[in-house]
């Protein structure tokens, strides 16, 4: 009797263990719920999908949206879809979406978005409510050197035929920023851009600036201008304190050469005065070799003495500083 109880709890137990076995690879619920929403989709179908490690809940679910929605999606696409990572619901909302806003999407372009990375159903929410796009301060400098910082805002669209591939926000901010500089580097004078701020904005737009890109700029509108510093003055000051800094560098060349010139020209004088002592060192010994060979007498050496001392009499008699006592004693001797 006690092993007769203890097998028909382990049978109970078995078959327990079997039921949800069979009801987690087999959703019967989930099968009557799609057989009620008109959507054809069969056990077995539920349980490969099992098996194939996709769940069928996910499925089933977005297949009867679609279904009630009037989109013609089948299983297998759905299933594809999710096993190369895609987000199935949010597929299935942006075809919807789509569909009630008249905006031609495929669902193999709805794939190919999610797949992107784009999420699709903010994709095509923005191509029915635009989206505006504020850019960052853009420094730009007029004709007049004066500074102007631009603050636009750009109101955008979604495009979804260029959603695979087109550039993003980013490259718009950086187009209108490049289109808002050259606008008001053009302008002639700062009070111009202040004045029509609106011509910045038929300039950048006329450039096609979201070609290539994902989106379709609707309008830019320029939300503020403010001056910022005068560039031009600031480049002129610091031109002319470079132009200072050359000169000043130039003149300390020229002078340092004209030291070093005179420096030259001193020790060219010494060296001339060296030679000049050198030589009359050398008169001594002549006048002595005179005298021994007889070329030279006592008479001729006086003669030589008075000349001698009359030329010292005439050059301090033309110096300004000269005595008349000096000149008297210097005629008596002579």
């Amino acid at each position: 009797m006690e092993l007769s109880g203890i097998g028909i709890v382990l049978i109970v137990f078995l078959g327990i263990v079997v039921f949800f076995v069979f009801l987690y690879f087999i959703p019967v619920g989930l099968w009557i719920t799609a057989r009620f929403s008109n959507v054809k989709v069969g056990l077995f179908e539920l349980m490969f999908m099992r098996i194939r490690k996709v769940p069928p809940g996910v499925v089933v679910n977005s297949l009867i949206t679609a279904t009630k929605a009037g989109l013609t999606v089948t299983t297998k696409e759905l299933e594809t879809h999710y096993l190369a990572g895609g987000h199935v619901p949010s597929v299935i909302k942006a075809l919807i979406s789509a569909d009630k806003a008249n905006i031609n999407l495929t669902f193999k372009q709805a794939t190919a978005i999610d797949l992107a990375g784009r999420d699709v159903f903010e994709a095509v929410q923005i191509s029915v409510n635009p989206k505006v796009i504020t850019t960052p301060k853009v420094a730009a400098v007029a004709a007049d050197g004066i500074q102007l910082i631009a603050i636009a805002r750009v109101t955008v669209r979604a495009n979804i035929q260029q959603l695979v591939g087109g550039a993003g926000e980013d490259t718009i901010l950086a187009r209108v920023g490049e289109g808002i500089v050259t606008s008001i580097g053009s302008a002639g004078t700062h009070k111009e851009v202040l004045e029509n701020p609106d011509k910045i904005s038929k300039l950048v737009l006329q450039r096609g600036l979201d070609a290539g890109t994902a989106f379709e700029i609707l309008s830019i509108d320029i939300a503020d201008v403010d001056v910022g510093t005068n560039i031009g003055a600031k480049l002129q000051t610091d031109q002319a304190s470079a132009d200072l800094k050359v000169a000043e560098a130039k003149a300390e060349e020229r002078r340092a050469m004209a030291v070093a010139h005179e420096q030259e020209m001193k020790a060219k004088a010494q060296e001339a005065r060296a030679k000049v002592i050198e030589a009359e060192a050398d008169v001594p010994k002549a006048m002595a070799e005179a005298f021994r060979t007889g070329n030279l007498g006592i008479m001729d050496y006086y003669k030589m003495d008075n000349i001698k001392a009359d030329t010292e009499m005439r050059e301090s008699i033309a110096k300004p500083g000269g005595s008349s006592s000096g000149s008297k004693d210097k005629g008596n001797k002579s």
